[in-house]
């Protein structure tokens, strides 16, 4: 018989299982568990939370155009770039190679300036069964701050967890944000 409870304040795991459970099962759980994770980044930007909320939500295809870190954008699929069911290919550089991956939009909540896209395919998808980006702008008196949240899960321990995804978030939102203050 298993009893399991998740604690939600520390993040682990209680468990009164057998030994087999113990023995067999157990470290499978935990490599199963390490192997998805949350990373985020929050910056400080000069536009307003509106403006980047704008972007993301309304204009995406003219990120390529504010940004030296996109190198190409095109529509692969539908024909509306901010259509949930519409996918988009991405061509970009992180951590000095030319990247590209497949997007589409998962949900989007104008009332709190939040979009999540679902990346795959491409470099993305030799390295992660699942990628969630999700921008949320917030507003801080008169400018704003813009927090990237990575969801993801690695498709082996030999994967490591999308780190310099963030530096390239936080490069890419400096050089949007000189743009659209401009």
């Amino acid at each position: 018989m298993f009893q399991y409870k998740w604690d939600m304040i520390s993040g682990f795991f209680t468990i009164s299982h057998s030994s087999f459970f113990h023995i067999f099962l157990a470290p499978l759980l935990i490599i199963i568990m390490s192997l998805a994770g949350k990373i985020s980044i929050e910056i400080g930007v000069h536009a307003t939370a509106a403006k980047w909320f704008n972007i993301f939500a309304k204009q995406l295809h003219q990120v390529q155009n504010l940004t030296d870190r996109v190198h190409g954008t095109k529509l692969h699929h539908g024909q509306d770039w901010h259509h949930k069911e519409s996918i988009k290919n991405w061509t970009y550089t992180i951590d000095g190679k030319v990247t590209t991956c497949q997007e589409s939009i998962e949900s989007v909540d104008e009332a709190n300036k939040r979009i999540t896209y679902k990346l795959f395919g491409g470099d993305i998808g030799h390295k992660y069964k699942v990628f969630k980006l999700t921008l949320e702008a917030i507003d801080d008196r008169g400018s704003a701050i813009t927090k990237w949240s990575i969801e993801y899960e690695r498709i082996g321990e030999g994967i490591d967890p999308p780190y310099g995804y963030l530096e390239y978030l936080h490069t890419l939102s400096r050089e949007i944000d000189a743009n659209l203050k401009a």
